[in-house]
């Protein structure tokens, strides 16, 4: 598993190629099992502490589709990713890692862990100038999507902050087919990416917070 050390955009590679609470309220009295003033910490919801497999999922917004359409921009699949032209919906499968739900309220991020999809990403086509979004990470307790970067086949940077991962939109937990769903969260540019993509193809269209999608995680593992 490659290092999970986070990296930003630097200015010379952008220009190079370019994130019940129990309370023991002892009082004057001798308490019982737990120290005076001490927090019970909220039980998770749901726990898998080794992921396996299943996909996260994004339905690309249409009016992010129709933006790249108008600057000749086309969107792709790299490695074991796919896209479903019918309903735009691009694919990665979820190679690793670990998730913990709590019923929101009680924690803090609600949802925390990491998602792991090496081996998959998006490619942007323009011209000559192809660039590539691989080997993701989303890291729901930073509500950030990290990821590797290269342009043209030569390396940009490894693990940067590519789509801010809006959770305010997420649907509480469920279940489909014995898995758990998550569901609802916008998926939008960072400014990082929005600054590289716009240099990249000499644009200025790009802007931090673009809606990108809609995700749709779906959880294997034990």
């Amino acid at each position: 598993m490659r290092s999970t050390k986070r990296m930003t955009f630097t200015t010379a590679a952008v220009a190079g190629a370019l994130a019940l609470s129990l309370s023991a309220c002892g009082g004057n009295d001798e308490t019982s099992g737990s120290d005076a003033g001490a927090d019970a910490a909220p039980s998770p919801a749901a726990v898998i502490a080794t992921l396996s497999g299943e996909s996260t999922e994004v339905t690309l917004n249409a009016d992010f589709v129709a933006g790249l359409t108008s600057l000749k921009v086309a969107p792709g699949t790299v490695g074991t990713a796919t896209l479903d032209a019918a309903t735009g919906t691009l694919s990665f499968p979820i190679t690793g890692g670990n998730a913990t739900y709590y019923t929101p309220g009680t924690v803090d991020p609600y949802v925390q862990g990491i998602i792991n999809h090496d081996g998959s990403g998006l490619s942007l086509t323009a011209g000559g100038t192809k660039v590539e979004l691989t080997n993701f990470d989303v890291d729901p307790g930073k509500s950030m999507l990290f990821g590797d970067v290269s342009a043209n086949g030569t390396e940009v940077v490894q693990n940067a902050p590519l789509f801010f991962l809006d959770g305010t939109t997420l649907e509480p937990l469920k279940t489909e087919n014995g898995k758990p769903v998550l569901e609802g969260t916008q998926v939008k540019l960072t400014k990082a990416a929005a600054d590289l993509l716009n240099q990249t193809y000499k644009i200025d269209a790009l802007k931090e917070n673009t809606l990108v999608g809609v995700a749709k995680i779906t959880l294997a593992g034990s």
